[in-house]
């Protein structure tokens, strides 16, 4: 059977753990290469080398809230494979949840920073080499509070505004170029992060992140190049018969 994603090369940042790897498992199972990048060295060289027993898989550390980090990150995921055309927009933090007049500037800046400069930061080196390549792909990960705010959800919500902002003024720029882009509200799904927004939530009621990959792999292949500018829900899509 053909593998829908064969022949295809993909970064996916935010990627040692959660949504990130789970969509780089899912991604190897479909017969894509994948470079993968977090902050954290030693649990990123363990994902990386866990997932390297489903297919080829490269890897840097690097943190792509800092300019100079992501360009790193986005040149060396080009010179290992140089047919890379999808990124997974997935790094991001929660930040502290409290109403915003008892946030601090400090953590304001910061989930800002992680969560929608870093999409500047790491896409922006990448377009010249996708839409000389074109038909590529470009998914950034939202949230339902970046869709509609919610209380105490401060800079995590806006920050996902900012990303949903992103996304159109990009797709609209580069969609005659042979370079799609569009975003994925995971939803509720069984990670860390959700653990921590949620620590009364039983994680085992939520899918998994492979569970919720399918539109995904819709994104990154052959089957979407005419979709553009789109704000998907993973749950949609939600497939639960990955191995």
């Amino acid at each position: 059977m053909t593998k829908r994603l064969e022949g295809k090369a993909a970064l996916i940042t935010g990627a040692s753990k959660g949504i990130g790897k789970g969509v780089a498992e899912v991604y190897l199972d479909e017969g894509a290469r994948v470079f993968v990048c977090a902050r954290g060295e030693e649990l990123l060289a363990r994902t990386a080398d866990e997932l390297s027993k489903r297919g080829e898989v490269g890897y840097l550390a690097g943190d792509v809230s800092d300019p100079a980090d992501a360009a790193r990150i986005a040149e060396a995921a080009v010179e290992k494979f140089d047919d890379l055309s999808v990124l997974v927009n997935n790094a991001s933090i929660l930040g502290k949840r409290a109403p915003l007049e008892e946030i601090d500037v400090a953590t304001w800046d910061e989930v800002l920073r992680v969560n929608t400069s870093s999409l500047f930061y790491v896409t922006k080196p990448l377009i010249p080499h996708f839409v000389a390549r074109g038909n590529s792909s470009i998914i950034n990960v939202s949230s339902s509070v970046g869709r509609r705010g919610k209380a105490n959800w401060g800079p995590y919500a806006v920050s996902k505004f900012g990303l949903e902002g992103f996304t159109q003024v990009l797709a609209a720029e580069l969609g005659a170029r042979g370079v799609r882009v569009n975003s994925v509200n995971p939803g509720a799904t069984r990670t860390e992060m959700r653990a921590g927004a949620y620590p009364d939530e039983d994680p085992e009621t939520l899918p998994t992140p492979r569970e919720i990959a399918e539109i995904f792999v819709f994104l990154a292949s052959d089957e979407s190049q005419s979709t553009n500018a789109q704000a998907f829900e993973a749950r949609d899509s939600m497939r639960s018969t990955w191995s």
